[in-house]
């Protein structure tokens, strides 16, 4: 007889609308990006920004950080589509699964930039202002992954153990499986990983919110503080895990660069102040608080815009 704590997992991940595939695991991401522009939307706003900013950064920053993110999936884990018997065409299926959090985050920073660029928003501000978001976007994207049963640890008879299915990512189904335990649909029990990350996630953006609020940071520390807590909790789950992984010296690729990381972002917090730094005046580069105008592009300024509206409105000109 099952317990009440254990934890199921789907025997399905993919639905059809007629000839339409919907998969779970992209139903889940797309979530977590709506989740991350809706509160990045609200925090922006509250820092003086326009929210037409949000979009527009977005845009890039979203496809920027999907095709790094698989970069890097392919880059860590090449054995699984190059080599004999493999099909390298499957590591365009971004839609299987396999996104890398690191080379997400690396080339989502990079397209944010570009967008921050052209609408002359301070990447920092913006930085600090998407960091919550961000990291509720990832918690709630990992459910992608126990739909399609993957990224568990190791076997366990822990009360909330999960229930593992053999799961085809192609038609979303589970079918017999195929390591040790032949003819049966549940290939066993294990460390429910993805949960454990999700907890974490969810934990540490509430935490951010509630740092953010009662201290007022800013130079980029509430991103610092993400990108700490984030590779912190990684560091730990990640030794739970034992799904397929490069390794060197022993440890897993990804502990390392969550080692790397956060040393990073603990010298960026110690050089910017930690909880010590006040938010940015502005969000918008050498424009003072309160100016939404955008950057200069051989337009008139923001002021002079209002004395030719007012003139152009009662028939004469900014020097009437």
């Amino acid at each position: 007889m099952q317990h009440l704590a254990e934890l199921p997992s789907p025997s399905r991940s993919v639905w059809h609308l007629g000839p339409l595939p919907v998969r779970a695991y992209a139903l889940c991401i797309i979530a977590g990006i709506l989740l991350a522009l809706w509160l990045t939307t609200r925090r922006w706003r509250e820092r003086g920004g326009g929210d037409d900013d949000i979009w527009d950064i977005a845009g890039w920053a979203i496809l920027f950080g999907i095709i790094g993110g698989r970069l890097y999936h392919v880059v860590s884990d090449p054995e699984l589509y190059f080599g004999a018997g493999k099909h390298p065409l499957n590591a365009l299926k971004i839609w299987d699964g396999g996104l890398g959090i690191w080379g997400a985050i690396a080339l989502g920073t990079l397209g944010a930039w570009i967008g921050c660029r052209r609408k002359g928003v301070s990447l920092i501000v913006f930085a600090d202002a998407a960091a919550p978001g961000v990291i509720f976007a990832q918690g709630l994207g990992r459910w992608g992954n126990w739909f399609n049963n993957e990224l568990y640890g190791g076997p366990t008879s822990l009360p909330w153990k999960l229930q593992i299915h053999d799961i085809d990512v192609v038609t979303g189904h589970a079918q017999p499986c195929t390591f040790g335990h032949l003819g049966q649909l549940v290939c066993g029990y294990y460390q429910p990983t993805f949960l454990y990350e999700s907890l974490w996630d969810l934990a540490l953006g509430f935490l951010l919110l509630y740092l953010d609020r009662r201290l007022r940071l800013g130079h980029g520390n509430v991103m610092a503080m993400y990108v700490m807590g984030y590779t912190l909790g990684r560091v730990w789950i990640e030794a739970l895990r034992t799904d397929h992984a490069n390794h060197i010296l022993g440890l897993r690729l990804n502990v390392w660069t969550s080692l790397i990381v956060f040393a990073l972002a603990l010298a960026w917090f110690l050089r910017h102040g930690g909880l010590h730094a006040t938010r940015d005046a502005s969000p918008y580069r050498d424009r003072p608080p309160g100016d939404r105008s955008p950057p200069v592009d051989g337009s008139p300024p923001a002021e002079d815009r209002d004395e030719i509206t007012e003139g152009v409105e009662t028939g004469g000109g900014p020097d009437d």
